[in-house]
């Protein structure tokens, strides 16, 4: 039986690209013969982005849901509501700016029929600025290293997942994620392809540098606890350089005498200041991960849906109707 495919695009402030991706969309899933829906997430646009949306779904009833969001939430938030609304086998993701293009999307529903769980994309001559291909860089080294799951562009969100990895996402409860390395958690076999990349047709990056930042510390507080372990190793240096230090002192008050030790006061308090630097380091990583809990404790949803345009694959109404209200529980809880 062929495996039906649902398409989960998040939408933010994306006003002048949205006909143009509805279009590719529709133009390169047509021809696979297969049951399919598209799901455009709005994760809160103020650019009339909103209406083109609702607008694309009115016109294309059975094959577009418009599922609008009440205020921002971020990227992976949007995407894990469309993961909850898509009832595909296979889950493709892409972003609103067309900078991966939609002809890629029959090339990794192919890798996921060829047994794969989970098919990342590596973007091919990046036409990015250097500024985001150097971040870039940095991100997907530091989570390689925290995660030890050896992918090299965990920033490109054109992928696509199996219906079992999808729906163990959605049973995890934890408010900051980062999708890439979490769908990697339950992959069996994960695969990447190379695909093309184009420079943004309209608009601008919803990526700042501070959203960089947030991103980074939402990486390393969200997936894994090297962090701290990093901070313990190098609280271990410290002590041991403190006290190889004292040592050196003390012996330099034995063999040179008393003026050169008290020479030396001005050392002694460099080497407090880096003991405070590194205690305040400790507190704001410690800091970090108590907000986590503390935002896991306090179970607020991941997000509000304000309503939904549209209507997506149909099928049989009991099942579907089951499995979306479990889908809801789970991300809503």
């Amino acid at each position: 039986m062929t495996m039906s495919l649902s398409i989960v695009v998040p939408v933010y402030n994306e006003v002048e690209n949205i006909d143009t991706l509805v279009h590719q969309i529709m133009e390169h899933c047509a021809p696979m013969n297969r049951r399919w829906e598209l799901i455009l997430v709005d994760d809160g646009s103020r650019d009339g982005s909103t209406e083109k949306l609702e607008a694309a779904a009115e016109r294309h009833q059975g094959h577009i849901r418009a599922v609008i969001l009440n205020r921002n939430y971020g990227q992976h938030s949007a995407i894990m509501c469309g993961f909850g609304r898509a009832r595909g086998d296979i889950v493709v993701t892409l972003d609103a700016d067309l900078q991966n293009p939609p002809s890629e999307i029959p090339r990794l529903v192919d890798a996921i029929e060829q047994g794969n769980d989970v098919v990342g994309t590596i973007r091919r001559d990046r036409q990015d600025s250097f500024f985001r291909r150097f971040a870039s860089a940095r991100i997907n080294w530091m989570v390689k290293k925290a995660t030890g799951v050896a992918m090299q562009d965990y920033g490109c969100m054109l992928r696509a997942y199996r219906r079992s990895v999808v729906d163990a996402m959605l049973q995890c409860r934890e408010r900051s994620t980062f999708i890439p390395v979490l769908a990697n958690m339950f992959a069996k076999r994960a695969t990447e392809l190379e695909v093309s990349h184009a420079e943004r047709a309209a608009g601008d990056s919803k990526y700042s540098l501070w959203r960089l930042v947030n991103l980074q510390f939402d990486l390393l507080t969200s997936m894994t606890t090297t962090p701290l372990r990093m901070l313990s190793w190098f609280g271990v240096a410290v002590a041991i350089g403190g006290f190889g230090f004292g040592l050196l002192l003390l012996i330099g008050r034995f063999v040179f005498g008393a003026d050169w030790a008290a020479e030396g006061v001005f050392t002694l308090f460099a080497v407090l200041f880096i003991f405070i630097g590194a205690q305040f380091v400790g507190m704001g990583l410690l800091g970090e991960y108590l907000g986590r809990v503390y935002s896991d404790v306090r179970g607020r949803p991941r997000y509000f849906v304000d309503h939904v345009v549209g209507e997506g694959l149909e099928g049989s109404p009991a099942r579907e109707t089951a499995r979306q209200a479990a889908r809801e529980r789970q991300v809503q809880s």
